[in-house]
């Protein structure tokens, strides 16, 4: 009977390469975009946090009417498998056109910045509301959907470990610009280092392998502005022509231990390639799926209906709060990942590691939600989770940048219970549709999990907006090394207390959600038994 059909392993890894696809776009942008704009790009911290929230104000509009064209799509794929096929190229398209940087004006640069992100979400949103309805119409048991919910999860995680841990080695692979590099050590500790290239290359970035040493510019001519020792230099090259630094604070520097990354061309080519992947997965996930829940028999097309049941829906507005808040405490964590390890502890590729770090604790942390889950419940594993995480994470403040181990083991931990957060939330709409069903005989599953997505991406903008803010604050500027070191205290509020806040107020408002073990027990078995003298007249 197709109420009860369990879903087999394939299936349930087929959907979760889904997730795995969509967040090589999202864990791409919420970790790189951000520095990619300030420090490639081009853009002030203030222009892209305000960017990052306007492009959002839309996406409430935009959520809700992916959703309303999901409960309404016919074909003979099913209502929301179809919009998976229809969407993996163009996804895979916008996203490396997010991170391609054509040679504008300061204006033009902002009008491209703003008409790539807005299409990324809007296609993001036709993506990503019907993949998080299909897991509700895949099956009607609740713990079987807690239990997709983690493979979903893991596919997430996996996705992001990809684009986390690969893509700053890709950037110095592809962004490699083949130097001559000249080394004259002039006392102990101190050299003077002559680069050169034989093409133009517009932004570049040197530094030492292990990013301790500081540069200043040997001939001061050669830049506007302050000569302030930084722990690397990002400028324009011209071929062949000779630019000079004077670089201390290592010992036996050599020739091998100095990195020139182009990174322009770096991200570009290293999206592009994440983007291939991204496209191969979302088509296998829909060949590998089938959808099972239908609405019930007699239900009409009443949108206003519709929109009066999702209102009264106790369950869905928690959920809408929750959802937004868990995604700024997420999002301002990814976004200031690799600005953190680039200009506070000074090794970019180390912050690579620690992602994949975090990206495995995420991993272990969605395998582990089932099982908490049913011990503890959904909704009191949520507030335990929150408050763990938001704690532990807040202890980041008082780490150096010599604590690497605790640096990596706080992030670890936290990063494990955050892993919790979109695990339950997606498994969770799947309850609150059930919910809505059992309450008033009609369901909208498209228009409930347009949620998910709505507070995906507006949690995402609010956390772009806040870091844009505090760094702005603080004069932060990616392409002025002085104004980065100003910043160094902005960097670490973001990285630890800021995002730990929000925890405490999601936790509280956890509270308010109405739909216990008990109650999601009871609602399943009268579904059952409703869909059950359903087909027995059918049969008649």
């Amino acid at each position: 009977m197709a109420t009860f059909e369990r879903i087999s392993i394939k299936e349930k890894i087929g959907y979760a390469l889904g997730d795995g696809a969509a967040n090589i776009a999202w864990r791409g942008v919420a970790t790189f975009l951000f520095i990619f704009y300030t420090d490639v790009f081009g853009l002030s911290p203030v222009t892209v946090g305000v960017l990052m929230l306007v492009a959002r104000f839309s996406d409430g509009i935009s959520d809700v009417l992916m959703g309303i064209i999901g409960d309404r799509t016919t074909s003979k794929y099913g209502k929301f498998r179809p919009w998976i096929l229809w969407t993996a190229i163009p996804l895979a398209a916008i996203l490396s056109l997010l991170f391609t940087s054509p040679d504008l004006g300061e204006t033009g640069k902002i009008v491209y910045a703003y008409i790539t992100y807005i299409f990324f979400t809007l296609i993001y949103t036709a993506n990503n509301v019907p993949y998080g309805a299909l897991m509700a119409v895949m099956t009607g048991d609740d713990k079987e959907r807690t239990s997709l919910g983690s493979y979903r999860m893991v596919g997430a995680f996996g996705g992001g470990m990809l684009v986390q841990g690969a893509l700053l080695f890709l950037v110095a692979y592809y962004g490699n610009v083949d130097p001559t590099i000249s080394i004259d050590q002039l006392e102990d500790e101190k050299y003077k280092v002559v680069v050169s290239t034989h093409t133009d290359v517009e932004n570049v970035n040197i530094k030492t392998e292990d990013g301790i040493a500081n540069f200043t510019w040997d001939d001061r001519q050669m830049v506007s502005g302050e000569n302030a020792p930084t722990h690397g230099k990002s400028f324009s090259m011209k071929a062949n022509e000779d630019y000079t630094f004077i670089v201390e604070g290592e010992q036996n520097l050599t020739k091998d231990k100095i990195t020139i990354i182009d990174q322009k061309r770096g991200y570009s080519n290293s999206m592009y390639l994440m983007s291939v992947f991204l496209a191969i997965l979302m088509f296998l996930t829909f060949y590998s799926t089938k959808e099972r829940i239908q609405p019930p028999k007699e239900q009409k097309n009443n949108l206003k209906q519709d929109f009066k049941d999702l209102i009264a829906n106790k369950p869905w507005l928690v959920l809408l709060v929750i959802g937004l808040l868990f995604n700024v405490y997420n999002s301002i964590k990814q976004g200031i990942v690799i600005i953190y390890f680039t200009h506070y502890l000074n090794n970019q590729l180390l912050g690579a590691s620690f992602l994949i770090g975090l990206m495995i604790a995420s991993v272990l942390g969605a395998m582990a939600t089932s099982p908490l889950g049913k011990k503890f419940g959904k909704r009191n594993l949520f507030i335990y989770a929150l408050l763990f995480s938001g704690g532990v994470n807040a202890l980041l403040f008082f780490c150096g940048p010599e604590d690497i181990t605790a640096i990596f083991t706080i992030g670890i931990i936290s990063e494990f219970a955050a892993a919790i957060f979109p695990t339950l939330f997606f498994a969770m709409l799947g309850d609150a549709a059930d919910y809505s069903e059992f309450k008033n005989g009609r369901r909208a599953t498209g228009l409930i999990y347009s949620a998910g997505s709505f507070a995906t991406k507006f949690g995402g903008g609010i956390a772009g907006a806040i870091i844009g803010m505090i760094l702005g604050a603080f004069h932060y500027s990616g392409q002025d090394a002085s104004s980065i070191e100003g910043a160094i205290p902005g960097i670490i509020m973001l990285m630890s207390w800021v995002p730990a806040l929000i925890t405490v107020l999601a936790a509280g408002l956890m509270l308010l959600y109405p739909l216990t073990q008990k109650k999601l027990d009871e609602i399943t078995l009268e579904l059952q038994n409703r869909r059950l003298q359903e087909e027995k007249i059918i049969e008649q």
